[in-house]
């Protein structure tokens, strides 16, 4: 097996001036999968319901159990349920299909500046640091847009320009600015630095004994990967959560009363 790490994605081609690079390949993949399970789904429900869509019900209705005990409320489950699930099923499938075998071992040659180089034609989009930067900027936005729809621009955003109640609770607010951005930083370095350490461990493994040695590797990758997805959704959830709040409400949650 071809023995190749390389932390940036590889370019397979370019349309026009836009790179096509390995992990966003493998990126429309999984999102085509997953848009075309959800409409098949949705196109065979039945008022009686059959094992397949016994199963999914089973499924939805765990998730909306999880988030309601976050949130409070059915209803705020069901509204935020197309957006988190999303998030999770994207990054789950991004996740298990990037340790398919062949994924990052197939590919071809090609000779860059003199250097003959090896060049996959799959890698995992959680591996490419471009794509967790992207779902942390998209998760980050929807948890602004959802605190402004649910409390107004301005109820919103006076959490963190707090004019009124003295200079402390300004600089805190400023502070809890801040961390909005820090956010993007934490959700993207996070998940992408488990994933290609995962796939790295994996990769070096299979060199040194590829016949049963990768099994318990593999198997942990798969359960971390499931881990790493649940982690990035939960924490969009409880961040909604907080955004949605106003801010009474929010520090009536952070001290309780004695």
């Amino acid at each position: 097996m071809e023995l190749h790490v390389s932390l940036k994605p590889e370019i397979l081609a370019h349309i026009g001036e836009f790179p096509l690079a390995n992990s966003l390949v493998l990126g429309l993949v999984v999102s085509a999968i997953v848009g075309l399970t959800a409409l098949l789904i949705a196109r065979s429900l039945k008022m009686v319901p059959r094992s397949g869509q016994n199963i999914t019900e089973i499924l939805i209705g765990g998730i909306l159990d999880f988030m309601e005990e976050t949130l409070g409320t059915r209803a705020a489950a069901k509204q935020y349920l197309p957006f988190i699930a999303t998030i999770f099923f994207f990054i789950l499938f991004n996740n298990w299909l990037g340790i398919l075998p062949g994924i990052g071992s197939i590919g071809f040659y090609e000779v860059h500046e003199g250097v003959k180089e090896f060049v996959p034609f799959f890698r995992s989009a959680n591996s490419d640091l471009n794509t967790t930067l992207a779902l942390a900027l998209v998760s980050v936005v929807a948890i602004q847009i959802y605190g402004m729809k649910k409390l107004g621009a301005w109820g919103h955003w006076s959490k963190f320009f707090n004019f009124r109640e003295g200079p402390i609770h300004f600089f805190v607010g400023l502070l809890e600015l801040v961390g909005e951005f820090a956010k993007v930083m934490s959700f993207s370095f996070r998940l992408f630095g488990n994933v290609f350490a995962g796939e790295v461990l994996l990769l070096i493994i299979m060199n040194l004994a590829p016949i049963v040695a990768p099994t318990p590797f593999l198997l942990l990758e798969i359960f971390v990967g499931f881990i790493q997805a649940l982690v990035f959704a939960m924490l969009t959830l409880i961040f909604i959560k907080f955004a949605t709040e106003t801010h009474e409400s929010h520090e009536t949650h952070a001290v309780p009363a004695h």
